[in-house]
C-alpha cells in the first residue's frame, strides 16, 4: 500500500533525476551553441525539476502530519504533483521543439484554463493540507 507521502518521496526523487538530465541537456546545448546560451526552456525545465523535487519533500512532510483522511490526504498531494509534472513536461516538449521563449506570448484560451486548474490544483491541493496540519498543531 502506497501511501501519500510514499508518493511525494517517489515524485521527489523523479524530480530530482529529472533535473539531473535535463542539466546534461542543458550543459550539451550550451556547449554547442555560439552564444554559449542553452535554449530557454531547456534551462526552465532543468531549474523547475530541481525546485520540484525540494518542493515534493516538502509536501511529503505535510503528507506525514495530516490529520485529514488517507484519500483526501492523498487527493492533496496528487494535486499539486500532477501539475508540477505537467509544467514540467511542457518545458521539456517547448526544449525539444524549440518553438517558443515564451509560452505565454499567444496563450489562447487552453493555456489560460490550464493555467487557471493549474492554481486551484497546487495552491488548493497544498493549502488545503497546510492549513489542516498547522489547525491540527494549534489545537492539539
Amino acid at each position: 500500500d502506497v501511501s501519500p507521502q510514499d508518493i511525494a518521496i517517489i515524485a521527489s526523487g523523479a524530480f530530482l533525476l529529472l533535473g539531473l538530465i535535463t542539466g546534461v541537456w542543458k550543459y550539451r546545448q550550451i556547449r554547442r551553441a555560439s552564444d554559449h546560451q542553452a535554449h530557454p526552456y531547456v534551462d526552465i525545465a532543468h531549474r523547475a525539476s530541481l525546485l520540484y523535487a525540494f518542493a515534493c519533500l516538502v509536501i511529503a512532510e505535510f503528507a506525514s502530519r495530516s490529520p485529514l483522511s488517507e484519500a483526501l490526504t492523498m487527493a492533496c498531494v496528487l494535486a499539486p504533483l500532477s501539475f508540477f509534472a505537467i509544467a514540467v513536461g511542457a518545458y521539456i516538449v517547448h526544449g525539444f521543439k524549440r518553438d517558443t521563449d515564451n509560452q505565454f506570448e499567444d496563450p489562447g484560451w487552453i493555456s489560460t484554463w490550464t493555467m487557471y486548474a493549474l492554481i486551484a490544483a497546487e495552491v488548493g491541493g497544498f493549502g488545503l493540507l497546510f492549513v489542516a496540519v498547522v489547525w491540527d498543531m494549534v489545537t492539539a
